[in-house]
């Protein structure tokens, strides 16, 4: 079910050694920091700049909406330049757009730029994929991208940590750690190899070439087994923020508020297992395949959300952290490969675009749609929805072919 292919890199284009996986896996660390590292002085942030719950909520998740917009825009870049200078150049853009935050007093300006630090992390996102994707092949790239998860929930939890400390000496003060993105931007420079868009290689399963020019509308027409992949992207994604907005809620009517306890549920236990699953996820691919790994995430998702819609005692809602970072840390990796090899090598970057878009999309839009559904209704009745939703998304994983295997029968076939 895998591709035992000999681990190495597309051919012309220069190997991806220990220095360039260094430089990869610390920018994945800065993916899912951009609302996280200062979620922890944004009650601060609102008070002091006189601002509504719905202005300071914006603080948070306006840099998501940046990202879906302009990540088709890097996508369509990357193919053309490849990974190298557009990372380089979104990474120094995000260490501006965030670590303006500490000099700026305006809510206005502030808001323009978050904006700013969603395009630079549209490209870091998009062009941090496409270059492990470039890069890796075989086992390689399921370590690579394991490895990444565990970078990525590392990130999530160690940044936020960092700006909390940060900000007992004032509300400004966590902005500094957007600054890290700088000196990674030379690193990017000076480590990556100035890498082509990617190539095909004969059976690795991934569509026929159409050619860079093609936009994003048109990938998605032409493969819509990539269309599918994104839509589910945008769809768990949503139902994942579910989990990480009303979770506190819900511990406080398990009688649960300290802060300490309620990141403890929020943030420590999802990450730990994320991260752990990461570590093994080349082993669990080796051994079980994609499409299997992809069945046991929505699984987990699933038990999670009725977990979270009947737990009545405080230690019993400790498996919805725990499964819910099982889940999430199978789907990143996985849904990644998959995309990858559903669109023409060709067109990665804007491939991996498409998939930013539908990811920060989906968080954007999720407190839109369950927050006035659960506030009309009841906690109950979201998460019991969110569970329905995620076992339509199991049924029909059952329908997904492993794309690995795949190119093992094209590779026989050739051979033969």
């Amino acid at each position: 079910m895998t591709d035992t292919r000999p681990a190495e890199p597309v051919p012309g284009v220069a190997g991806g050694g220990r220095a360039v996986l260094v430089v990869l896996l610390l920018a994945s660390t800065l993916g899912v920091m951009g609302g996280a590292a200062i979620a922890p002085v944004i009650e601060l942030i609102r008070q002091s700049l006189n601002l509504g719950s719905t202005q300071a909520g914006l603080i948070l998740t306006c840099h998501s909406l940046a990202i879906a917009v302009a990540s088709p825009l890097v996508g369509r870049l990357t193919d053309r330049l490849g990974p190298r200078r557009p990372l380089a150049a979104g990474l120094a853009l995000y260490a501006v757009g965030g670590g303006a935050g500490l000099f700026v007093d305006s809510y206005s300006v502030l808001l323009a730029f978050r904006l700013l630090l969603g395009i630079g992390g549209a490209a870091v996102f998009t062009c941090s994929t496409v270059a492990l994707l470039t890069l890796y092949r075989g086992n390689a790239r399921d370590r690579a991208m394991g490895w990444r998860t565990t970078a990525t929930t590392a990130g999530g939890f160690l940044y936020p940590v960092a700006a909390g400390a940060l900000g007992n000496l004032s509300w400004h003060a966590p902005f500094a750690v957007y600054l890290v993105a700088l000196p990674l931007s030379l690193a990017t420079l000076l480590a990556l190899p100035s890498a082509p868009p990617g190539r095909a290689e004969p059976g690795d399963g991934s569509a026929s070439g159409t050619g860079a020019k093609r936009g994003a509308l048109q990938l998605l027409r032409r493969h819509p087994k990539l269309t599918a992949l994104c839509g589910l992207w945008v769809v768990t994604t949503g139902l994942m923020m579910v989990l990480a907005v009303f979770l506190p809620r819900r511990l406080d009517q398990l009688g649960i508020h300290n802060t300490l306890l309620v990141a403890l549920y929020g943030t420590v236990i999802a990450s730990a297992a994320a991260g752990a699953v990461g570590l093994t996820y080349a082993k669990l691919t080796a051994r079980l395949g994609h499409a299997v790994l992809m069945r046991i995430a929505a699984g987990a998702w699933t038990t999670a959300f009725l977990v979270f819609a009947f737990a009545d005692h405080a230690l019993t809602l400790l498996l919805v952290p725990a499964l819910t970072g099982l889940g999430n840390g199978i789907a990143m990796p996985t849904l990644t490969v998959l995309v990858d090899h559903a669109a023409p090598p060709e067109q990665r970057g804007t491939a991996t675009s498409l998939q930013a878009t539908a990811l920060f999309g989906g968080q954007f839009g999720s407190p839109l749609i369950f927050g006035p559904l659960i506030d009309s209704t009841s906690i109950m009745t979201g998460a019991l929805i969110s569970a329905a939703g995620t076992a339509v998304i199991l049924i029909a994983l059952f329908r997904l072919k492993d794309p690995a295997r795949r190119s093992a029968a094209v590779r026989a076939s050739r051979s033969g």
